[in-house]
């Protein structure tokens, strides 16, 4: 099983991303780090299509087992900030892949596409592998706004609170728990 880690948009959740995922290979979860390419050409900015396409490749194609069928190589993903809505969109494409999602730090809630796209999410896999964390007053989105979308699409989602004022998210602890559990 691995673990892919989405960090948000700016260059500072490099660290964040590197920090948790080396908290998480020292609890021995094997753990990748995805960097967006607009980290290392600034003249670039995110492309959907483009992340999508290389996340896969960093995922890796199905298998297949010694009965000769295709099973998932199993995949576990924490999101956070736009790395949740690029993990809405990669979901679907990969879901027989997808173990665990851990959404931190969703940044925008409008839209119906926005709850379209955590609909058919919650279509392609089981609810009580989906782990939402938002600090209680996030400066994109505090918890109560999160909580409230996510559970304007099903209200049995699972939302945590964390007693943060900003955008961060150091929860290794909180990650590994739900990963393991």
């Amino acid at each position: 099983m691995k673990t892919i880690i989405l960090p948000g948009y700016s260059l500072h959740n490099k660290e964040w991303a590197e920090e948790v995922a080396e908290d998480l290979t020292a609890k021995g979860l094997q753990t990748t780090v995805h960097y967006w390419r607009h980290w290392r050409d600034e003249s670039l900015s995110l492309s959907l299509r483009f992340e999508l396409e290389k996340i896969t490749e960093e995922i890796g194609k199905e298998k297949i087992n010694p009965h000769n069928q295709k099973v998932g190589v199993g995949v576990n993903i924490i999101a956070k900030s736009v790395g949740v809505y690029v993990a809405l969109n990669l979901i679907p494409n990969i879901a027989s892949q997808i173990n665990k999602v851990f959404f931190c730090g969703i940044a925008s809630v409008g839209g119906e596409d926005r709850k379209g796209l955590v609909k058919t999410v919650l279509s392609k896999i089981p609810i009580e592998n989906i782990l939402c964390i938002q600090n209680e007053s996030d400066k994109f989105v505090t918890f109560d706004e999160a909580e409230k979308f996510y559970h304007s699409v099903d209200p049995k989602i699972k939302v945590v609170s964390k007693p943060r004022s900003d955008h961060n998210y150091p929860y290794p602890e909180d990650f590994r728990k739900f990963l393991l559990s």
